[in-house]
């Protein structure tokens, strides 16, 4: 048989060292895999803990609609933590019909100070964010005041030192309703404390899984993924179709941002037709006027 010209003779100790490569790689992967299992193993542990010392002070004071604004609003503030620093609040340009969220700035369109559009926030050397003080979430929760009309704010929940407090999982389209329940149900299966949200829009909505304390965002992420995998597993009609993405959406911080923002729940403006509230019997207390 004739050997073509290109075919050359296979080096055996090459072979013999890309084999010990490949074996080595696949044992630095179980050894990953299996320090991720225990990870996500003590995460479960904490979150489904009912001891006394592990449980949060908030969730021992029941908060009622017969409790005081500043209670309620304290108890949102730790539910729905992002960072302490900075928040979105959502604009709407009428002109155009656009709206988004921009981080909170005193110094917003300040004549000669704020560059934007074209330095964006978190490159520009003029940053004075507010952060979301309690007057901020009041504020929210109220809808607004007379003086700067409707008022929405929302929150980073990646933190500084890439933790996170809560993990959001997103759901849109036409199945959001039954794949968000599905997933719902996992949680509450596994006494994870979590909750349904319908969307501001009502055509989505949010499962937020809540924390005792902040957890490393990648440790939650995957958390959320072995979650919906779960539920998947068990409910094969499930297709989670509707299913987007987790806030927060990354594992580290990028550079000169804050990471992917989520509205907060519960404004007024958006209750008042039956959205942005939470429709499931987990709700901690939260979600009437303060």
């Amino acid at each position: 048989m004739n050997v073509g010209a290109d075919c050359k003779p296979v080096d055996k100790n090459d072979a013999w060292e890309e084999i010990a490569r490949i074996r080595q790689r696949l044992a630095d992967l179980d050894a990953e895999r299996m320090e991720l299992e225990r990870k996500l193993e003590a995460l479960e542990q904490k979150l489904t803990s009912g001891s006394e010392a592990e449980t949060p002070a908030f969730f021992d004071t029941p908060v009622t609609n017969n409790s005081q604004s500043i209670e309620k609003v304290e108890l949102f503030r730790r539910l729905f933590g992002g960072r302490p620093d900075v928040f979105p609040v959502r604009w709407d340009n009428k002109k155009t019909g656009r709206s988004g969220y921009s981080p909170a700035c005193s110094n917003e369109w300040a004549k000669g100070i704020c560059g934007k559009p074209k330095v964006k926030c978190g490159e520009c050397p003029h940053q004075a964010f507010i952060p979301p003080s309690e007057d901020i979430i009041e504020k929210h929760l109220r809808g607004g005041d007379a003086r700067t009309g409707d008022f929405v704010a929302g929150v980073y929940p990646l933190l500084q030192d890439e933790t996170c407090w809560f993990l959001a999982a997103d759901f849109d389209k036409e199945s959001w309703a039954d794949d968000a329940r599905a997933l719902l149900g996992t949680c509450h299966v596994k006494g994870i404390a979590a909750a349904l949200e319908r969307s501001r829009s009502g055509n989505g909505g949010h499962v937020w899984v809540f924390f005792s304390e902040p957890v490393p965002a990648r440790i939650a992420r995957q958390m959320g993924a072995a979650l919906i995998t779960e539920t998947m597993e068990k409910r094969p009609e499930i297709g989670f179709t509707s299913y987007d993405r987790f806030f927060p959406n990354q594992d580290t911080m990028p550079l000169g941002g804050f990471g992917n923002l989520i509205a907060l729940p519960l404004q007024r403006k958006a209750r008042e037709i039956g959205n942005s509230v939470f429709v499931d019997n987990v709700c901690f207390g939260v979600g009437s006027q303060p």
